[in-house]
């Protein structure tokens, strides 16, 4: 995968992280492909437990993924970054929930984050019978 310059900051265009911080993790020799570099797949199931992991706190229950959209790999991973995964709601449907994930690095434990990956995941609420339920709107703040 060709990567594009890191901006001079760190951050993708100079922007932060959007939403919480769900997941931090050093990724290993273990998690690499063939070229050395972090695994896409990799990345995409720790995004996914990150969003689900959010899902469930908004649903106050049990949600399973349907849906993984607009996926973008802006940058390679590589062994010994710490990534950094961040969640933030899109929308809340009947039974569903969207969520925004955002894959940021820190290079080898120092300097700025990197926006690595981003993309948006969908799950639905389930019930005792695995079945879809509706999503109770969390109360406001």
């Amino acid at each position: 995968m060709a990567a594009t310059p890191e901006p001079a900051t760190g951050t993708a265009a100079g922007r932060e992280p959007r939403g919480t911080l769900s997941i931090r993790t050093v990724c290993m020799p273990a998690d690499t492909n063939p070229s050395g570099d972090i695994f896409g797949g990799w990345l995409l199931g720790q995004m996914d437990i990150a969003g689900g992991v959010f899902a469930a706190q908004t649903a106050q229950g049990r949600t399973a993924t349907v849906a993984v959209d607009a996926m973008v790999f802006r940058k390679p991973v590589h062994v010994g970054d710490v990534m950094c995964l961040y969640t933030d709601l899109v929308r809340i449907g009947t039974t569903s929930i969207a969520v925004r994930v955002e894959a940021w690095v820190v290079r080898q434990n120092v300097g700025a984050r990197i926006l690595v990956t981003e993309g948006t995941f969908t799950y639905v609420a389930l019930d005792d019978q695995h079945r879809p339920r509706k999503v109770e709107t969390p109360p406001a703040a």
